[in-house]
C-alpha cells in the first residue's frame, strides 16, 4: 500500500479513488484514455503523484510555449510539434535510452474531440523502446482512475488493440460523446494480424 502524499490527499478531496498498483515495468507507454478535456491532465499529473509515477508526457507544442510552459514542463511536459514531418516516433523512443524509469504518458486519441481512430504513434514508440504499453484510465463516471495490465506489443497490431478495446470497453470519459473507438486508422490492413 502506498503511502499518502499530496497527490493521494488532493485526489481524496476532490472525491477521486485510485485503484490498484501502478504498473510493475521501470519503463513504458502509457495511454491517458478517454481524453475528453482539458482535466485529463490536471488528474493525470494526480495520480502520477499518488502513484509516484516517473511520468514525462507529449503534449502540442503550442500548449508548452510560455507562460503556460514554464509551469508543465516541468512537470513532464514534452512539446510535439506536429506540423513538423520529423521522425516523432524514434525521438520519442530514445527517451528510454536517457531514464532508468519512464511512464511515457501519450493520449492516444491525439484530440480531446471525437475521432474515429487513435493515433499509432503509442504502439510504434513502445515497438522501438521494446517496453511494454500500460493502459491507463481516468473514469469520471466513478470518480476512479487506475491501470489495465502492461500490453506487450507483438506486431500483430489486430489482437493487441482487441486488448485495449477490452480494457476501455467500460471506461468513460468526462464527455463520453468524444470517446471514439479504440482503433488504428489502418488496423484492418495489419499484414500480421492472425499471426
Amino acid at each position: 500500500m502506498l503511502e499518502p502524499n499530496l497527490g493521494t490527499k488532493l485526489l481524496a478531496s476532490l472525491g477521486w479513488t485510485p485503484l490498484g498498483e501502478p504498473p510493475a515495468a521501470k519503463q513504458y507507454v502509457l495511454i491517458a484514455a478517454p481524453h475528453t478535456t482539458n482535466w485529463d491532465l490536471f488528474f493525470t499529473l494526480l495520480f502520477g503523484l499518488h502513484f509516484r509515477l516517473p511520468i514525462k508526457w507529449v503534449g502540442k507544442h503550442t500548449l508548452l510555449e510560455p507562460p503556460l510552459g514554464w509551469l508543465l514542463k516541468p512537470l513532464g511536459g514534452i512539446a510535439v510539434d506536429r506540423r513538423e514531418h520529423k521522425n516523432q516516433v524514434k525521438a520519442l523512443a530514445a527517451l528510454f535510452q536517457q531514464y532508468e524509469e519512464l511512464a511515457l504518458v501519450v493520449a492516444a486519441e491525439g484530440t480531446r474531440s471525437y475521432t474515429d481512430h487513435w493515433k499509432s504513434g503509442f504502439y510504434h514508440i513502445a515497438l522501438a523502446a521494446q517496453v511494454p504499453i500500460a493502459p491507463a484510465t481516468l473514469d469520471y463516471s466513478k470518480k476512479q482512475g487506475g491501470f489495465g495490465p502492461l500490453l506487450y506489443p507483438t506486431g500483430n497490431i489486430r489482437a493487441d488493440m482487441d486488448k485495449l478495446r477490452e480494457f476501455y470497453s467500460d471506461k468513460r470519459g468526462l464527455r463520453p460523446e468524444n470517446f471514439g473507438p479504440v482503433r488504428l486508422r489502418n488496423e484492418e490492413d495489419d499484414p500480421n494480424a492472425g499471426a
